[in-house]
């Protein structure tokens, strides 16, 4: 018999607790941002309002929610091809869970589709994880304390002091204002490293029917 399964049930899953934390390890020790409990907290957390705000499924919601907790878990074996492989490592804790094996298959989907190099929008789920994860770029992100050592990556976010995620369905449109320190990395710096994920953030605002709209410093872009 299946279980109805909520991400507070996989947060206590000490598999996950364990592949969150051993994920953002290995990717520190690779020298990226941070891909912890903060980062698939703040992915659940958005994802979930997108589904609420657009659909006001409270399930695909909570589903939304849990594929976006999980959704790096991969990086814990490898960095490429960690979509696909968070994906095989969800379905065998959801469904040794207990989880119904069709919201597992929805789950393990979206998971696997939210890299931008290879990633679909396939469902809401998948749309609403994809802009969640793309989202999330903020100095606290920056695991590197070092300055003098930060690569473009590190650069970007650091110079990143506010972000504000905002859908709103009256006007079909999901918005995120960025604001930088452009003394710390420049706006095309910005673009270099971030335009395949902004066109793939809105090609999942597509999914939905709304447009994806991105400032930076109060420009639109």
């Amino acid at each position: 018999m299946s279980e109805t399964i909520t991400l507070a049930d996989v947060k206590k899953n000490p598999a996950v607790a364990g592949l969150v934390k051993g994920a953002n390890e290995q990717l520190k020790a690779m020298g990226y941002t941070e891909h912890g409990t903060r980062h698939a907290g703040i992915v659940a957390a958005m994802a979930k309002e997108i589904i609420l705000k657009i659909t006001n499924d409270e399930r695909e919601a909570e589903l939304a929610a849990i594929a976006g907790y999980i959704h790096d878990i991969g990086n814990a074996v490898n960095r490429r091809g960690h979509g696909e492989i968070s994906g095989a490592m969800a379905f065998r804790i959801l469904a040794d869970m207990g989880m119904d094996i069709a919201e597992v298959a929805r789950i393990i989907g979206a998971v696997g589709n939210h890299e931008e190099q290879i990633g679909t929008p396939i469902s809401g789920i998948a749309a609403a994880i994809i802009i969640a994860d793309k989202a999330d770029v903020h100095n606290s992100r920056v695991q590197n304390r070092n300055p003098m050592t930060f690569d473009i990556h590190d650069r970007v976010n650091y110079a990143v002091t506010d972000t504000d995620f905002a859908v709103i369905p009256e006007e079909k449109e999901i918005r995120l204002s960025i604001k930088t320190d452009e003394r710390l990395a420049g706006i095309m710096e910005y673009f270099e490293i971030f335009l395949d994920r902004m066109l793939i953030a809105r090609r999942a605002a597509d999914y939905f029917g709304y447009k994806f709209k991105l400032r930076i410093n109060g420009m639109k872009m």
